[in-house]
Formats: C-alpha cells, sequence, structure tokens
C-alpha cells in the first residue's frame, strides 16, 4: 500500500478548504526504461471525498496527472471537528483511503 495521504482541511468563510497531497507514481504507459521496455500505465482513476460520510467530491482522473498529485477544493458548510474522508482508485484496483479533522 502507498504512503498516507497529507490532508489539511481549515475553515475558510462558510465551509473549509481541502488540500490532499497524495503519494503515488503515475505512470502513464508511454515511457521507456533504461533498456527501452515500455513502462506500464499505473495511475490513479478516481478520486473521492466524503464530509462525514456524505460524498461531496467525484473526480474521474487518467494519465495526464504529474506523480504525487496536489489538488485542492472547498466543501461548504463545513464545521470545525467534521470529517473530510479522501479515497482514490488505479487502474491496478489498488486503493487508498485516508482523513482528516476540520480544525
Amino acid at each position: 500500500m502507498s504512503d498516507p495521504m497529507r490532508i489539511r482541511a481549515q475553515l475558510q468563510g462558510s465551509g473549509a478548504l481541502v488540500r490532499v497531497l497524495m503519494s503515488h507514481e503515475m505512470e502513464t504507459g508511454q515511457r521507456k526504461d533504461a533498456a527501452g521496455k515500455t513502462i506500464p500505465a499505473w495511475h490513479i482513476t478516481e478520486v473521492t471525498a466524503a464530509l462525514n460520510g456524505k460524498a461531496v467530491l467525484t473526480a474521474q482522473w487518467g494519465t495526464a496527472i504529474a506523480k504525487n498529485p496536489f489538488t485542492q477544493f472547498t466543501v461548504k458548510g463545513a464545521k470545525a471537528g467534521d470529517k473530510i474522508t479522501i479515497g482514490w482508485v488505479d487502474n491496478h484496483g489498488d486503493t487508498r483511503s485516508d482523513e482528516a479533522v476540520i480544525a
């Protein structure tokens, strides 16, 4: 399993600003290694976010996302102490889910 995501969720106005740094290699399937063999595709295909268990974001990603991707979004109606859960699935079927408490 990959390293934990770094999630920061802070109150901002009437909601929360959520910043997420994910640890993932994100190979496109188009690069070649030193021996000239194509490196197989390995990338995140779906990212989800939930506030206290209720889905607030779903994103479909492809090969054009950078290694160790960063994403940022706002969640309206969030309060201090609420839990934000971020999850991803990659094209190999690997998953990761982490959560943070809104400060």
